[in-house]
């Protein structure tokens, strides 16, 4: 009995996958706020409910590894080695990011396509600034976890925001070093500059927390 559940589990995920890369290309191409869903079922070669099945939005298929980063988030403070705080646990996450090649933090023609993609729909604007806000609430929720404090500690919020602002501005930053230099290593570098700079901010504002 599992191994059919498996396969109809493989089958569900390299639909949505195929959705996905079918509507990244067309978004790249002819812009998000250009490209319908009906287009994107067809290139995908599925039927419109079933795109609505795998993603309720159409910026869901664009932002399609957001559930992925916020786990990322969460097990990086969850699953930190003993004696290393948990704002430091999210530092090495991303040195760890960058050093893996994730494509959270991939600066590179092709990710310039992406940030484009963003630029030019108000729509995806909004949505990034929205799971920029998710992302503090994940973040400010696994660190009150890990002091066994509660979710609406206010340190808690503090620190995720802080971080969230901080980490935004180094993404772009990197994004704009690339853009400029078409060099991949000096934008990483500058992105983990100030993502440790931002760190160093967070440990003086929250000295006398427990997350630091």
């Amino acid at each position: 009995m599992s191994t059919p559940t498996d396969l109809r589990s493989r089958k569900r995920l390299a639909t949505r996958q195929g959705i996905s890369n079918a509507a990244t290309r067309l978004f790249h191409e002819h812009g998000f706020d250009h490209v319908t869903v009906d287009q994107i079922a067809a290139a995908a070669d599925v039927g419109r409910m079933t795109v609505f099945n795998h993603f309720p939005r159409k910026e869901d298929m664009f932002f399609d590894r957001d559930e992925e980063g916020r786990e990322a988030l969460r097990e990086a403070i969850r699953a930190r080695e003993p004696g290393v705080s948990a704002l430091e646990a999210l530092r090495l996450l991303a040195h760890r990011l960058v050093a893996q090649g994730s494509p959270f933090v991939d600066f590179s023609a092709r990710s310039q396509g992406f940030v484009r993609t963003i630029e030019g729909s108000e729509t995806l604007k909004a949505r990034a600034r929205a799971i920029r806000d998710e992302l503090a609430d994940v973040v400010a929720q696994a660190l009150a976890e890990s002091a066994g404090r509660p979710a609406t500690d206010v340190q808690a919020r503090l620190a995720a925001g802080l971080l969230l602002a901080a980490w935004t501005v180094a993404f772009l930053h990197g994004h704009r070093v690339f853009a400029d230099t078409q060099d991949t290593s000096h934008a990483q570098k500058s992105f983990l500059s100030l993502v440790d700079q931002g760190a160093r901010g967070l440990q003086a504002a929250l000295a006398d927390s427990p997350y630091v």
